[in-house]
């Protein structure tokens, strides 16, 4: 098994060389617009996979695909030539879905963002159900008991368990 720290620096060597093989050596007119996005080799240096995006419908994606797979053993050529490895690695071509995925997700922000300027706007006019402070009493019995309010003969409001103040001095 080799180093994961080789394997990584070997599929960046990899994916510079496949681009720029798809630029130079390869004359497909369905390989011009590919970009080579990411690639990743196997811990044992025996297997590549190239990621790559595609601009366009699905008929040009499919066209591509299939650039990709009839250009295989030439970019697989150049890969021998300019890495420095015992075995050449197979190439395997995966589509890159990052796009997809980033255009869905900037729908969801944009949907986000207008929900929450709905929501701004519906508390800009909005007011409070009731009293801004609904615990406020005005009721003079609800006022706080202060100790100064017993008597001598309230005894009996007296917490229990604590000894009563002789009243006979």
């Amino acid at each position: 098994m080799a180093d994961p720290a080789r394997a990584a620096k070997l599929a960046q060597r990899i994916k510079v060389v496949v681009a720029e093989a798809l630029g130079r050596k390869v004359k497909d007119p369905r390989l011009e617009g590919i970009t080579v996005t990411d690639a990743r080799v196997t811990n044992d240096l025996q297997h590549a996979t190239i990621y790559y995006t595609v601009f366009g419908d699905e008929a040009v994606q499919a066209d591509a695909a299939k650039g990709l797979e009839k250009a295989k053993g030439v970019l697989r050529q150049e890969v021998g030539r300019n890495v420095t490895v015992r075995l050449t690695p197979t190439l395997e071509f995966v589509a890159d879905q990052i796009p997809v995925n980033a255009s869905n997700l900037e729908e969801l922000l944009r949907e986000a963002k207008k929900r929450d300027a709905e929501v701004a706007a519906l508390a800009a006019t909005a007011s409070h159900a009731g009293e801004a402070d609904p615990y406020k009493s005005d009721d003079p019995e609800d006022e706080d008991i202060d100790e100064d309010d017993f008597d001598e003969e309230d005894t009996d409001l007296a917490p229990a368990g604590e000894p009563q103040e002789d009243t006979n001095k």
